[in-house]
């Protein structure tokens, strides 16, 4: 009972804080987050062994942060993106991925770092906006290709993960078939409501009206996130997977509601996924800050993360300054959420050790605090726009 009471206390606490902290030290609140996590575990504040409770939470916490990325992603307009931004940006991540399982295989890791390399987030590409503002141009280049990236990202997590669990086998095929099932579902789901919405306009006010005094936008969210939920359990899927194909679907089709995502994101932002976070500090302990062995492998790992993302942004200068493709290629390359979910998965699955997850959940710290130092320096003394002939173009955004 006490260990539950000095968890909440310090949970709270935590929250609070680290936006003071975040301003005072200029960093994004997430990386604050998951350091003074690891400071109050090492403290002995967040509970000795493991907390049920917590960890739920916690879970939850990661949960709600992929329903939020997901409102990020309207696929309306990214079907009425520009066809060479699509093209463009999936030849990019061809090269991302191509690239990262040389570099792995020639250095002899498994295969969990052929997964880490590629992976991209959009969730501190948000982060990047608020600062800079949404109507720069490479950033909404950005976003776009980050958007086509944490979707390619998440099915590769779902089939890691089926790999992780059952292996190359029966099993996994079996997660595979599942898995393009319910694709081909979602897609023809897609598909029927577009016409049933477009056909029947007034059905969508109806399941969320423009006045609501009964907060039935949130209501319909939250059911949508824990039927999704409710469907990847009974199927055996990823369930972060489940998560972000929720936001997805609110975002695409209740877009009439502008304030939503900005009332569900301001909840888990401040509530739900700072826990996530300071859970993910608490799993790393201080010393490993301190061990060169870890080091040497986190600076390795983010090193070759920037490099893969340097080397494929060279297709972006065909229609952008190299400036720009190099802001671009920064913006990707914290994929902190996704890096710690896979570190996790795989750690919990004992297909990595205790010293690599530590050296992971490192790395996306430093890919966070090296990405945003590197993006201010470029843009300073300079005009903020860094004009991109492509992005302009775009209808999607």
């Amino acid at each position: 009972m006490s260990d539950n009471v000095t968890i909440i206390v310090t949970l709270s606490l935590l929250i609070w804080v680290a936006p003071f902290i975040a301003k005072l030290v200029r960093l994004p609140t997430t990386p604050v987050e998951i350091i003074l996590g690891s400071g109050a575990a090492g403290l002995g504040l967040l509970g000795h062994g493991h907390n049920e409770l917590f960890e739920l939470v916690a879970e939850f916490g990661f949960l709600y942060l992929m329903f939020v990325a997901g409102l990020e992603v309207n696929i309306k307009k990214l079907l009425d993106t520009d066809a060479r931004i699509l093209k463009t940006g999936f030849a990019y991540l061809g090269i991302l991925y191509a690239l990262s399982i040389l570099i792995a295989w020639q250095l002899g890791m498994s295969f969990v770092y052929m997964v880490v390399f590629p992976l991209i987030s959009v969730g501190l590409i948000a982060a990047l906006s608020k600062e800079y503002g949404k109507d720069q141009p490479w950033l909404k280049l950005s976003l776009v290709i980050g958007i086509l990236g944490e979707l390619v990202s998440i099915i590769v997590l779902t089939l890691a993960s089926a790999g992780i669990e059952y292996g190359i086998g029966l099993e996994f095929f079996a997660k595979i078939t599942t898995l393009s099932f319910f694709i081909g579902v979602l897609t023809l789901l897609y598909y029927l409501l577009h016409l049933l919405f477009w056909w029947y306009p007034e059905i969508k006010n109806l399941m969320m009206p423009y006045f609501d005094t009964k907060e039935q936008d949130i209501r319909l969210s939250m059911a949508t996130l824990f039927i999704m939920l409710a469907i990847m359990l009974y199927l055996g899927l990823e369930t972060a997977f489940g998560a972000f194909i929720a936001g997805v679907f609110i975002a695409t089709f209740f877009a009439h509601k502008e304030d939503l995502e900005g009332k569900l994101s301001s909840f888990g932002f401040g509530f739900l996924i700072p826990i996530f976070f300071i859970y993910v500090g608490s799993s790393l302990p201080l010393e490993a800050f301190e061990d060169p062995a870890i080091l040497f492998l986190a600076t390795l790992i983010t090193a070759i993360m920037f490099l893969v993302r340097l080397v494929a942004s060279i297709l972006f200068v065909r229609f952008c300054s190299f400036r720009t493709a190099s802001l671009i290629a920064l913006s990707h390359a914290m994929p902190l959420t996704l890096l710690i979910a896979m570190a996790t998965l795989s750690f919990h699955a004992n297909s990595i050790d205790r010293a690599s997850y530590e050296a992971f959940v490192l790395a996306s710290l430093m890919e966070v605090v090296i990405s945003m130092i590197a993006i201010k320096l470029l843009l300073r003394g300079k005009s903020a726009s860094a004009e991109c002939a492509l992005s302009q173009r775009s209808k999607g955004l």
